[in-house]
């Protein structure tokens, strides 16, 4: 059998026939499609370009362990015991509770359960395709996101309880599921499932899972951190903890500014033989007392969803008017156009800070205003993409077909012209986060919520000393963010690009 050198390299022979060989392929067999891979799609293609740059997988790595924290930092950080087993004179376990369950938060309950249901439907398979599948769950937790933020307004939470026996207001399950359908009606048509019926279920199901979550939640009361520890050096009870054994808001007066990797009985020498006297401060802690890393986890999901809702807000109504200013055209473009520089000349940092000092501080409130003022990129690059397409023959067709108006527009013409929107849709995260943590630097952010920015901002503390642990660790967190968003951003500008797509072959 005769064999050849590998070409070029001066290397083992190859043998024909084997699988280091090249195929050879005759013209019967292009003709007939064997050997050819079979061609990507646009979206196939530009996300297989992104993966191939270091900067990009290194973004989507770190954005990776945010999402992850932002989703479970309340069940790796808490304050609150894993599990809290009740002890009897002769030291018998007589029940055995979850504090960290029972102290989860409404907002908390919902995120974990449309990161499990969610991953599961993403992951099974079923004719739904996928692009439908992940419509749905957006929809979804757009529904859940506009129920939560009405139960955080006080008179709705008020309406939708009744005084309970100790003369408190508790929440009803009843008036929480009103609430949620009422949301939900809007939804209805907007969902992207076709039958009526499947939207019922899918919008019914989502104003389900918020009612009782609601009232699960409502019952959680603020608990003094301090009693699990007397109970336990009592010997009234034993307590497992999770993995960063503080809450953000856990706090006591004798850990001011501990520096990292102290423990609380180094910390505190009278709490040095009580059983937590080894949980340790790993990023030390804050002018407050509060531990650094618990509150840097928790920050992660204050920052994703800023960066979101906000951004998804400007999306929509970007969107939304650049279509009809691209697609009309004349005195409809004149018109939306000065709308557009109006909005462009307000300067979103000063706006926030005066909202700040009228309107209640918090996450919602900083959501709303910025998805409601930073819409204009989305709006022109909408525009520019629609005046391009509306001529195109597609587009004609479905109008003499006599399609209506919103699915031209939506329909036909959107998944054409959405690609420049979605790559300035990164670029904007960045942005949102960056404001929200350079006003809770200011301390203008939400209340009672842990932030990067406000972390950083006691670097300093009352008597000008620099603490370099409040420093680094929020500042390399948000630095990090926003650059992995800025890059994942440029990868997706530069593969979408026709020019360096072509280049690139």
């Amino acid at each position: 059998m005769s064999t050849r050198p590998a070409a070029g390299r001066g290397g083992p022979p190859i043998v024909p026939g084997s699988p280091a060989a090249p195929r050879i392929l005759s013209g019967v067999d292009a003709l007939r499609g064997i050997g050819l891979e079979p061609a990507q799609g646009f979206w196939a293609d530009a996300w297989g370009r992104v993966l191939r740059r270091p900067g990009a997988l290194m973004a989507l790595g770190w954005l990776s362990v945010v999402g992850f924290f932002a989703v479970f930092g309340p069940l790796v950080a808490s304050g609150h015991p894993l599990l809290w087993r009740e002890l009897d004179a002769s030291g018998a376990v007589t029940r055995i509770t979850s504090p960290l369950w029972n102290n989860l938060g409404a907002a908390d309950l919902l995120i974990l359960l449309m990161s499990v249901v969610g991953g599961l439907f993403l992951l099974v398979p079923i004719r739904t395709p996928r692009g439908e599948r992940i419509g749905i769950l957006l929809v979804s937790a757009v529904q859940m996101i506009a129920t939560c933020a009405l139960s955080a307004i006080t008179p709705v939470r008020r309406a939708v309880s009744f005084a309970g026996e100790s003369g408190r207001d508790t929440p009803s399950l009843f008036g929480w599921l009103v609430l949620a359908c009422v949301v939900a009606i809007p939804f209805l048509w907007i969902s992207p499932l076709g039958s009526f019926a499947r939207r019922m279920i899918v919008v019914g199901g989502a104003a389900v899972a918020c009612a009782i979550a609601l009232t699960i939640a409502g019952g959680s009361t603020l608990v003094d951190f301090d009693r699990y520890v007397d109970r336990q050096i009592a010997g009234e009870a034993t307590a497992v903890y999770t993995i960063v054994p503080w809450s953000p808001a856990q706090r006591r007066t004798d850990t001011y500014f501990a520096p990292p990797m102290t423990t609380l009985g180094e910390q505190v020498p009278a709490l040095a033989e009580t059983p937590i006297a080894t949980h340790r401060f790993v990023l030390g802690t804050d002018s407050l007392g509060q531990d650094v890393l618990s509150q840097m986890l928790h920050a992660c999901r204050l920052a994703i969803s800023i960066g979101f809702v906000s951004t998804g807000i400007a999306v929509v109504i970007g969107v939304t008017l650049g279509a009809l200013m691209g697609y009309f055209g004349g005195w409809v473009d004149l018109l939306l156009a000065r709308v557009i520089e109006i909005f462009m000349a307000i300067p979103v940092l000063f706006l926030l800070i005066v909202a700040a000092g009228v309107l209640p501080r918090n996450t919602y409130v900083m959501m709303a205003i910025i998805g409601c003022v930073t819409w204009t990129g989305a709006a022109r690059f909408t525009r520019a993409e629609f005046l391009r397409l509306r001529n195109q023959d597609f587009v004609q067709a479905a109008r003499a077909l006599g399609l209506p108006l919103r699915s031209v527009l939506f329909r036909h013409m959107l998944p054409n012209g959405v690609t420049p929107v979605l790559v300035d849709a990164s670029f904007a995260i960045a942005a949102a986060i960056l404001a929200e943590a350079t006003l809770s630097y200011l301390g203008l952010g939400p209340d009672g919520q842990a932030s990067w920015g406000r972390l950083l901002s006691s670097s300093t503390n009352t008597i000008g000393e620099f603490l370099w642990w409040l420093a680094i660790f929020p500042g390399a967190v948000i630095f990090l963010t926003v650059l992995s968003y800025n890059l994942l951003g440029e990868a997706m500008r530069d593969a979408i690009d026709p020019k360096l797509r072509k280049a690139g072959n």
